[in-house]
């Protein structure tokens, strides 16, 4: 028998070093200008494994920090590290999206409400009444394709705009900082906020060890962890969400001039949100609950819109303020600069295939037009390179851009050649250029023009040495406090105690102690109360405040931050349900439902059996059935029952927890007396939100926070 040979050296050495995770080197802990926390093993480590390598044995010297030309220039193509980390994670799932994998998505129109060609000359915004195609994708941020519509998490809220200078891509969320400054760290969070890599759960949930694990250990996080654990990540439907596009942009006009932008999508039905036990309880009753609202006031003629703001300013305003505008993890308050509104943004359309348009649509932040420019945050910078990259691996062509829902609405032409799916046949033999087959009589091809083509800002050297090739971040980032305190204090008491309550429910699933006592030690920089909340819920002494790299300071409240504060008392795009039984009166449900429908609402007839009920005064058809349309898919309720229905309703568990739930989570109950006996037994309390039905149009929708007290803890 012959003998076996020796294996390869470079397999052998691959099998036997290429173990992450198996051996424990203890680092050392240092800060760097930005306050990120680096983790060093120094120069001699008996195990080569130690060092933290790139895929071909380089070792790295900083894992936190992109290669940037300056402390706060552009990132630098040439940064290995950086493009091969987002390359190997932009790869890592195929074929659905690594990050919003669960998306809703609908065509509409946007339209110039006011033009502003001193600050840019983006074609669409020069002229009032300019219109153009736009399609939109709304998601969930960590879980799958196939998770549920309402976990508490950001909303993706990403817009492509097709106008005449090619597409607009204004790829953001519904929340205006985010968790990290540098995009380096991308594949970090989301590697930690995902399943958990040993066990594959829990699925689109960040309250669990490794999301909480780095969460403490990057206070740059802590702004947007006020906002995630607030009511703006568990959304009462996407129509009544805001967008931002996080980063700071550039407006640049006619004359070269430039300005930093950022920009806001503002709902016209206003911001609404659920309570966490409605969120929780929706995604049992309705998974799909936020795609089917948005597909059902589309295709009932309800077209939801959005008013595009605008905040400009100055390098001399930027320079004057107490955080640096091109941290991602900042916002600039509207108190401060006020958002100007230019378009207005309305969904008509909804797809014809979810497949072919809404899976299929790619959204690159690399698409902008003449007048809207990129600044230097390294965020942004990172995902300019990231976007193109892993589109081409999920949709499995370099040629995604002939796709439909991706192809732009003007000309575009280029000597790009071949390619997976090429779709389109092009003709003669200009395929480069320069070329002089014009004056053989053949197609040259298209040329660029110095005159009309796109051309990039030329300033880089705003508080920043271009010539410099650094890794570091500018020190205005360290402070990762002082903006999660302003949002904190800028709640209702209300909206305090959600957060809080919201914190003390992620932590609590939590296992490893000192991950709890991190986290609650960073939330002493932002708010001592709140702290002390949170430790009291999780019952656990106060930790030590974890130190600060640079003291929070005290900024203005800001009203704009609230949800509560801006609530819109209004009926419109708001979804009301009136129970019914055989018997009930149909006049006066008749008289309901009119009245909902005249203010804009939304009425939705709920029975014990659907199909038509024999009711006072003739037969009708409910549009659901009790134990299938839980009150917690609406935004109010109502009840005409006979005396005889209530009581025997009294006895059902469906019809008890529809009032038990509609009253613990604040909302209108609108009911006669008939219904007082369920009322009774669901543990209803007379209140300014319980009351006569013919009362219900004076109290609307709005919800009655005052009775949250009595019907649940709050931290």
């Amino acid at each position: 028998m012959a003998k076996k040979p020796a294996p390869s050296p470079a397999t052998d050495h691959a099998l036997r070093d290429h173990q992450p995770g198996e051996r424990q080197i203890k680092p050392t802990d240092s800060r760097g200008n930005g306050d990120e926390l680096h983790q060093d093993v120094g120069t001699e480590v008996a195990d080569p494994a130690g060092y933290l390598t790139d895929n071909f044995g380089h070792r790295i010297s900083d894992n936190q920090n992109s290669l940037r030309a300056g402390e706060r220039g552009p990132t630098l193509l040439e940064d290995f590290v950086l493009r091969e980390k987002i390359f190997h994670f932009d790869h890592e799932r195929i074929p659905e999206r690594i990050v919003h994998a669960r998306g809703s998505g609908a065509h509409g129109v946007f339209e110039c409400t006011k033009a502003i060609p001193g600050l840019t000359k983006a074609s669409i915004l020069q002229k009032e009444g300019a219109t153009c195609p736009v399609f939109v994708r709304f998601s969930t941020v960590a879980g799958g394709a196939g998770s549920v519509d309402t976990p508490r998490d950001v909303r993706g809220f990403a817009v492509k705009l097709y106008t005449d200078s090619g597409n607009w891509d204004l790829v953001g969320n519904n929340i205006p900082v985010f968790f990290i400054q540098d995009a380096m760290k991308f594949p970090d969070l989301v590697h930690s906020v995902k399943m958990e890599a040993d066990r594959g759960y829990p699925q689109a949930a960040s309250a669990h060890d490794t999301f909480w694990d780095f969460i403490g250990l990057m206070p740059e996080a802590m702004h947007m962890i006020m906002w995630a654990m607030s009511d703006r990540t568990i959304p009462r439907s996407l129509r009544m969400i805001e967008g931002f596009g996080v980063h700071t942009f550039r407006f640049v006009n006619e004359k070269g001039e430039g300005k930093f932008v950022k920009f806001h999508w503002k709902p016209v039905l206003g911001i609404q949100s659920t309570t966490w036990d409605e969120a929780v309880k929706i995604a049992g009753a309705d998974p799909d609950f936020h795609r089917r609202d948005l597909f059902e006031a589309i295709d009932a003629g309800e077209f939801p819109a959005w008013d595009l703001g605008v905040q400009v300013f100055d390098e001399v305003f930027a320079k004057k303020q107490p955080y640096d505008v091109l941290d991602a993890t900042k916002l600039i308050p509207e108190e401060d600069i006020p958002v100007e509104i230019v378009g207005r943004m309305t969904l008509n359309r909804n797809v014809d295939n979810f497949f072919a348009e809404t899976e299929q649509v790619a959204f690159l932040p690399s698409n902008i037009i003449p007048g809207i420019d990129f600044s230097n945050d390294p965020l942004l910078q990172g995902r300019l390179f990231s976007y193109l990259d892993t589109q081409k691996s999920r949709l499995g062509t370099t040629n995604f851009h002939q796709i439909p829902i991706n192809a732009p609405k003007c000309p575009f032409h280029n000597f790009q050649r071949d390619g997976m799916m090429q779709t389109l046949v092009p003709t003669g033999r200009a395929n480069y250029e320069p070329n002089s087959l014009a004056e053989a009589g053949e197609n040259g091809g298209p040329r660029a023009s110095a005159e009309t083509g796109f051309k990039t800002f030329k300033t880089n050297d705003e508080r920043n040495d271009p010539a410099q090739k650094l890794r570091v971040r500018a020190e205005l980032f360290a402070d990762h406090f002082s903006q999660a305190r302003l949002f904190y204090l800028s709640q209702t008491e209300n909206e305090q105690a959600h957060i809080a309550s919201a914190l003390v429910f992620e932590l609590s699933k939590v296992t490893l102690d000192h991950v709890r006592a991190r986290v609650v030690g960073q939330l002493r920089n932002i708010d001592e109360d709140l702290a002390k909340r949170v430790a009291a819920g999780l019952a656990i002494d106060l930790p030590a405040k974890e130190k600060a790299a640079r003291a929070p300071i005290d900024l203005k409240t800001s009203d704009a931050l609230s949800i509560q504060k801006n609530a819109d008392d209004t009926m419109e795009g708001r979804k009301v349900a009136i129970l019914f039984a055989e018997g009930s009166d149909k006049a006066a449900i008749d008289k309901l439902k009119g009245d909902i429908e005249g203010a804009g609402g939304t009425a939705f007839l709920v029975a014990p059996k659907v199909g038509g009920i024999k009711v006072k005064g003739g037969t009708l058809k409910a549009d659901g059935q009790l134990a299938g349309s839980p009150s917690v898919l609406f935004d109010a309720v109502a009840s005409i029952l006979t005396d005889e229905q209530a009581k025997a309703l009294s006895g059902q568990g469906a019809a008890v927890q529809w009032f038990m739930d509609a009253y613990g989570h604040c909302k209108t109950i609108a009911h006669d007396e008939a219904t007082q006996l369920l009322l009774d037994k669901a543990g209803v309390e007379k209140d300014g939100g319980v009351v006569a039905i013919d009362k219900f149009e004076s109290v609307g929708t709005r919800r009655h926070w005052a009775r949250e007290a009595k019907v649940r803890d709050l931290a």
